[in-house]
Formats: C-alpha cells, structure tokens, sequence
C-alpha cells in the first residue's frame, strides 16, 4: 500500500495571494484615479503659480511710473537737473535757465528749562497761514516737574496736528540749548514763521519761545522757460511739470548770466523694445506652461524584446490634457493680442505668433510702427491691474483674475472639487483594504482547515501502511 502524499503550501502566502486578486481591480482602478487626482492637485498649483507671476509682468510694464513705451528727458548739464519722460511725452528740446533752488525753511529757538506744572500749549504759524496746537501739559515725559527742549521737541513731533508738516530737534551750542524746528517741504509757504506763545504757562518759556533764529531760509524755486528773457515759473517744489508727460527736477542753481540748460525729450527705441520683449517673454512662459499641463502622452506601445519581458509603458498625458476651460483661456488670450483698435493692433508693431500661438518679436518693424504711430503702441497694450485695466494687457489681467484671484476663481473652485475627490478616493482605498482584510481572514481560515485535515489524512494514511507493512512481513 502506497503512502497519501498532501501538496505542501503556506497559507498565508496563499490567502493573500487570492485576497490580492480579489481587490486586484478595484484597487487598480482607484491607485489611478488617486494617482490623477494627485497630479491635478499639482498642476493647478502649478497653473496658479504661472498665471500670477503673468499677472506680476504685466503689472510692472505700466505702472505710476514705468511705461511700454520709453523716452528719454536729459539735461545738457547733468549738475543742475535730472528728467524724465512718460509715455506721451512728445519730442523736443527745451530751454530754461534755474534762478533759485527750493529749500525747507529751518529757525532755532534758544530753550532753557522751564517748571512742567501749568505749562499750557503753543501754537506753531506757517507761513501760509496755517498753524498747529502743542499741548505740553503732558510734555514732562521723565516727572521730574521740568520741561527741558528735548521734551518741548517731543511734544511737537508727537501732535497729530502737525501732521509731520515740522520737524523738531535740538542742539546744545557752548552750554546753550536750542530747539530747531525744521520744515518738512520746501517753499516759502510752508517756513515756520512765528509760535504764538499767549497759552504757555511758563514766562521764560514765552520770552524764549517769542524770537528765533532763522538758520535757512525756506525759499520757493524759479525757473525761467525758455531762458532769462522767458516766462518765469515759480513754485515751492524743486519737481516741475511744465512739458506733458515729463518731470524734471532741479538740483542746481546757476549763475547770474550763464546760459540756459536744454532739456531733450527723444524716443528710446532700445527700452521700448525691452519692455515689449519681456512681455513676450512672459507670455510665452504661460504658454510654455499650458502645454505641458495639457500635453497629450505618447500612446504607442513598445514590445519587449525579450519573451518574458514586459511591454514599455507609455507616456501618460498631461493632467489637464483636453481640459476645454484651459483651452479656452488660451484662445482668448491669443484673442485680445489681435484686437485692433483703429486698424492697428498689438500684431501691427512687430509681434507676430506661429500655429502654436508662440510670440516673436520683429524690433524693426516696432520701431517703424512707433515712429508712425506715436502713443498707439502704450494704449494698445493698456495696463494690468485692480481698477485700470485697459487695453490688450488690461483684457488678458481680466481674463486670468477669473481663474486665478479670490475664492470664487476657476482654480480655486477646481482645487475644492479635486480635493473633494481626493478625500472619497482614500475613503475608497480605506474600503478596499477592509474588503482585501476580510477576504484574506476567510482564505486563511479554510486553508489552515484544510491544511490540518490534510494532515491528519495523511497520518491515518502513514498509521495504516505501518500496519498493514507490519502484518505482512509477519
């Protein structure tokens, strides 16, 4: 009689093999769709991060003090002034001789200590007119029951009246203390003239208070347009605005009888030209980015080529491949480069685009087109920003706001969706492991239960042939 032989296996190894199988395609399924939630996560950060750093290049091209298009303003003389030239600046060259500089007005005070008990108040006058209150019932800030010219400076550069129109400080000169009250703008109009001293407490605060020092004299600037023989322009800032579209500020005054300075007003084809580049620039990063989010895969599959090799897999597509919304934002950002506003668009000055919407610039035919069309170019592009949007950048910066700017944006909307997914995909592979746990209890079971009867027929096998071998060879 021949010995049962049993197959010899693990259960363990067994059980999880079969629970694999079990929720081998349900998990499949949900590692990639968790998989693709992921990479969506991803990728609309990463269009978030690109549409506002768009939005940034736009912005820094036309602000209060930068322009598309660039001229240049310069002085002949550099020492007696620096300029510059806005967009619509036209130009030209201008003459004016400088007579006078603006200064800020500056009178001392000689200030001895004086009892802080019923001290009272001042009221600082300007000299157009305007004055301020200073209280110094609270002046004695240390309580020692003395105002000394520190504290007196203090109080004046802490009164919200002031409004920081006057500067207080002082200065000890051989043992003497003085209280400066400095102007803090230039011109005549805005020099300390005078303090009224009838509220002061203290007597020899008034006499001391009553006279100052004038230590500079506030002056207002003259320039004459034109030269000596022209029209006289005066005014308390050092900043004029006498030519559209250009500041020029003066830094020096000049002789009695020298030559007027020239300012030249030119068109700086080589900024101009920077400027546009950068926005192409920035426009085709954005673009770079949108093709690479909605990239198509490679679907072409390559055989092993050994037998028991494994196909390569294939190139997976990008996480918002086909996504209509992405390329509709594309289209209508392509869209607003071609509007034309008179015949002309942003096309007509050099920037042209290949089948992929790609940008290039041609800077000699900008420099034709602006030299044509002076001014043309800079309402064209417009500017980007919260309340001045406007022209061809102004449009786009709308366009991208919707996607990318509060909490009712695309992408913040979208973010919200996929985050939504991604929580019912985990609570999804939290079911599947319970489903692949109470399958590999249930396989573990039978295969520990048929293990042991397979091992007790196999004692009872081996018991009888012991047996029946024993019989026979007696």
């Amino acid at each position: 009689m021949s010995v049962i032989s049993s197959p010899v296996y693990d259960p363990v190894k067994y059980s999880e093999g079969l629970a694999n199988d079990y929720v081998a395609g349900a998990k499949a399924a949900n590692d990639a769709r968790t998989a693709a939630a992921a990479a969506t996560a991803t990728a609309l950060g990463t269009l978030g991060t690109a549409l506002s750093a768009f939005q940034s290049a736009m912005s820094a091209l036309h602000s209060n003090t930068t322009a598309i298009t660039a001229n240049t303003a310069v002085f002949s003389n550099t020492a007696i002034g620096t300029a510059t030239a806005g967009a619509d600046a036209a130009a030209g060259t201008y003459s004016f001789y400088v007579e006078k500089l603006a200064t800020a007005g500056q009178v001392s005070y000689d200030v001895g200590d004086s009892a802080a008990v019923g001290a009272g108040s001042m009221n600082v006058m300007l000299a157009d007119g305007s004055s301020f209150q200073v209280n110094l019932a609270n002046a004695d800030s240390n309580g020692d029951g003395t105002l000394t010219a520190k504290e007196v400076a203090a109080a004046i550069n802490a009164t919200a009246a002031n409004n920081s129109r006057v500067t207080a400080s002082t200065l000890t000169v051989n043992g003497q203390a003085k209280l400066v009250l400095t102007s803090a703008e230039t011109g005549a109009d805005n020099a300390v003239a005078s303090i009224d001293v009838s509220g002061l407490g203290s007597a020899s605060l008034q006499s001391q208070l009553s006279s100052g020092t004038v230590l500079t004299t506030a002056n207002d600037a003259i320039v004459w347009v034109g030269g000596t023989n022209g029209t006289k322009v005066e005014q308390a800032s050092n900043t004029f605005s006498v030519i559209d579209d250009v500041k020029f500020t003066i830094t020096a005054a000049q002789a009695t009888g020298a030559a007027p300075v020239t300012l030249t007003v030119a068109a700086d084809k080589t900024s101009t030209a920077t400027n546009v580049q950068t926005f192409v620039t920035a426009y085709n990063t954005l673009l770079a980015v949108f093709d690479k989010l909605s990239a198509a895969g490679d679907h072409t599959v390559i055989e092993p080529s050994t037998p028991d090799g494994v196909p390569t897999p294939t190139t997976a597509d990008g996480p918002l491949y086909n996504d209509a919304g992405l390329s509709n934002l594309r289209d209508r950002l392509g869209a607003a480069l071609r509007t034309a506003t008179g015949g002309l668009s942003l096309i007509s000055f050099g920037i042209s685009s290949n089948k992929e919407g790609v940008l290039t610039l041609d800077t000699k035919r900008l420099d034709k087109a602006v030299a044509a069309n002076p001014g043309k170019l800079e309402s064209l592009f417009g500017r980007a920003g919260i309340g001045v949007d406007a022209g061809a950048m102004g449009a786009m910066n709308k366009l991208v706001s919707t996607w990318n700017s509060g909490s009712n944006s695309v992408i913040s909307g979208r973010k919200e969706q996929n985050s939504r997914l991604q929580t019912d995909l985990a609570q999804r592979a939290v079911s599947i492991k319970s489903q692949f746990d109470s399958a590999y209890k249930r396989y573990l079971t039978q295969f520990t239960l048929l293990q042991t009867l397979q091992a007790s027929m196999t004692n009872t096998s081996n018991m009888f042939e012991a047996m029946f071998s024993t019989s026979s060879n007696n």
